[in-house]
């Protein structure tokens, strides 16, 4: 018996298991692919090639061999900083597996869960991804 109530618990049917691991598969596409469209969004501001970053290491460098012990600490941190960004910058997303999951699934997650086409845009899905979902504008 449940304690809050003194009803007998019942036993998830089958059907239900079902569709509750269709609807964590749905989201679980769905996040995949909008956190890797938020990683690969252009951020605003000059863009800083992966050269000018190497350039900017080897003045960091330079300026570590008579830096006082605060200023190479900021150094060494603006260093690794850099060394994180070029790997970042070196290592390309391939977006189209996460893109063809989210296809997929996006029409019946987005009904299920009343997501509107306005919604999916502002969030930046671009509208070729949403017309290949099946997903319109008077959806």
């Amino acid at each position: 018996m449940n304690e809050s109530n003194d009803t007998p618990k019942r036993p998830m049917s089958d059907e239900h298991r079902a569709a509750l691991a269709v609807g964590r598969a749905r989201a679980r596409a769905v996040r995949k692919y909008l956190e890797a469209l938020d990683t690969n969004r252009p951020k605003p501001g000059r863009r800083r090639t992966p050269e000018a970053m190497r350039q900017r290491i080897a003045t960091i460098d330079s300026e570590l061999e008579t830096a006082r012990p605060l200023q190479g600490l900021h150094l060494t941190q603006e260093k690794l900083n850099l060394e994180a960004k070029i790997e970042a910058a070196e290592t390309a997303v391939d977006i189209t597996a996460f893109e063809d999951d989210f296809v997929a699934v996006a029409r019946e997650y987005g009904e299920s869960n009343r997501i509107s086409y306005s919604a999916w845009r502002l969030i930046g899905v671009p509208t070729a991804i949403l017309k290949r979902a099946g997903i319109s504008r008077s959806a």
